[in-house]
C-alpha cells in the first residue's frame, strides 16, 4: 500500500509555503515556497507520489481548494482559530506555518472547514456586501445627526422617518462652510441609502433561483427573520445537515455558555462568541421580536403562504415558546440583553429543526 504523505499549505497572496510530513514520528521538512501559481503548486504535489494537503481558511478564499480537488489531490481546508499552537513559541514564519499544518494534518488535530458550492459562495458575497453597505450607511446617518446635534438642531421624534427626511432637507446654513459639510453629509446618506436599497432588491430577485431558496422562504416563517436575515442564515450555514445535533448548531454560532470548571467546582461565563459572527448577530437581533406577545402579524401571515403545515407549525411553537420564556426571564429580574440572547439561542435550535425536516426537503 502506497504511503500518503501529510502537506501543509501556508498560502498568501503572492506565496505558498510547502511543508511535508512523512508517515510515522518524524519532523515534518519544508520543500519550497513557490509562488502562488496552482499549476506550480500541482506539479510539486504530483511528484511526491498519494499525498493529502491543507491550508487556512482566509482571504485567498476557496479557489485553491476547488482547483486541487478538482485536480483529484484530497485537500481541506483548516479552521486558523483551532490549528495548535505553542503557548511560549514567540517566532512565526511562513515557512514553520506550513511545517505546523503538515504535523498536525497528520495527527488529525485540524478542524476542517466546511467549503461552500460556488452558487451559495456568491449569494454569501452579495449578503455580505449587503452587510457592509448597512454598517457605511449607519456610520454616514451618525455623523450628519452628531453634525446637527453640535449646532443645536435635533428632530425630537422617530429618525430617519418620512418626516425626519423632510425636516433634514429643510436645514440650511448660513456660513457656506457649514452648508457644505451639511450637503455632503446628506448626499452620503443618501447615496448608501441607495445602494442598500439596490443590494436588497437584488438579494430578492436572485434567491428565486438559488437552491437554497425554500429554505430561505421557511426561514421567514418565524418571527423576526425575514428577507436578508433568512438568506444571511442560509448562506452563512450552506448545510445544516453537517451538525447532527441543535445544541451543536448553537455552539457553531457561538451562543453556548463558556465554562471553566475543575475539581468540584463548575462555573460558566458569557457565550462562547465563537463561530460564525453573522448568524449569531441576525439571531440576536431576531430574538428581540419575540418580547412582544405572540401572534399571527399579517406579514408573517404572508411570509406562510405556500410553506408545508409542518414547517409553519415549528415557526408558530418558536414563537409561543420564546415570546412566553422572555415574559418568564424578565419577570425573574433578568437582564434583558442577557435573556435576549438566551431567546436567540433557542431561536437557533428551531431554525436548525427547520432546516432538517423531511417536509421541507420534500417541498
Amino acid at each position: 500500500m502506497e504511503n500518503v504523505r501529510f502537506v501543509g499549505l501556508d498560502v498568501h497572496a503572492d506565496s505558498i509555503a510547502i511543508a511535508v510530513a512523512e508517515p510515522g514520528r518524524g519532523e515534518p521538512e519544508v520543500l519550497a515556497t513557490i509562488p502562488n501559481d496552482t499549476r506550480k503548486l500541482l506539479k510539486r504535489l504530483r511528484a511526491l507520489g498519494k499525498v493529502k494537503c491543507c491550508y487556512e481558511a482566509g482571504p485567498t478564499g476557496y479557489g485553491l481548494h476547488r482547483d486541487l480537488t478538482a485536480a483529484g489531490i484530497d485537500c481541506m481546508v483548516v479552521a486558523p482559530s483551532l490549528v495548535p499552537r505553542k503557548g511560549g513559541e514567540r517566532v512565526k514564519t511562513d515557512r514553520r506555518d506550513a511545517v505546523r499544518l503538515a504535523r498536525f494534518l497528520r495527527s488529525g488535530d485540524l478542524t476542517e472547514v466546511h467549503v461552500p458550492d460556488v452558487d451559495t459562495e456568491a449569494m454569501r458575497d452579495l449578503e455580505r456586501a449587503r452587510d457592509a453597505a448597512k454598517r457605511a450607511e449607519r456610520v454616514a446617518r451618525q455623523q450628519l445627526t452628531k453634525f446637527l446635534l453640535r449646532h443645536g438642531r435635533r428632530f425630537p421624534e422617530k429618525k430617519w422617518s418620512r418626516a425626519h427626511l423632510r425636516w433634514l432637507h429643510a436645514q440650511t446654513f448660513d456660513h457656506p462652510a457649514q452648508q457644505t459639510v451639511l450637503e455632503d453629509y446628506m448626499n452620503t446618506a443618501e447615496a448608501l441609502t441607495a445602494r442598500v436599497n439596490a443590494l436588497t432588491k437584488r438579494i430578492a430577485e436572485l434567491v428565486e433561483g438559488w437552491h437554497l431558496g425554500p429554505l430561505v422562504k421557511a426561514f421567514q416563517a418565524m418571527r423576526g427573520i425575514s428577507l436578508v436575515s433568512a438568506v444571511t442564515l442560509a448562506a452563512e450555514v450552506c448545510d445544516f445537515a453537517r451538525f447532527d445535533s441543535a445544541p451543536k448548531f448553537m455552539s457553531f454560532v457561538g451562543l453556548v455558555p463558556s465554562e471553566h470548571s475543575s475539581g468540584e467546582g463548575r462555573h460558566q461565563g458569557r457565550v462562547t462568541r465563537a463561530g460564525n459572527g453573522f448568524v449569531r448577530r441576525i439571531l440576536v437581533e431576531a430574538g428581540w421580536a419575540y418580547r412582544h406577545k405572540a401572534r399571527m402579524s399579517e406579514a408573517i401571515r404572508e411570509r406562510n403562504k405556500g410553506l408545508p403545515p409542518e414547517i409553519q407549525q415549528i415557526a408558530w411553537r418558536a414563537q409561543e415558546r420564546l415570546c412566553a420564556r422572555y415574559r418568564k426571564l424578565t419577570g425573574r429580574g433578568k437582564n434583558r440583553n442577557k435573556t435576549v440572547v438566551a431567546i436567540a439561542r433557542e431561536l437557533a435550535a428551531y431554525a436548525w429543526s427547520m432546516a432538517r425536516h423531511p417536509a421541507l426537503a420534500a417541498a
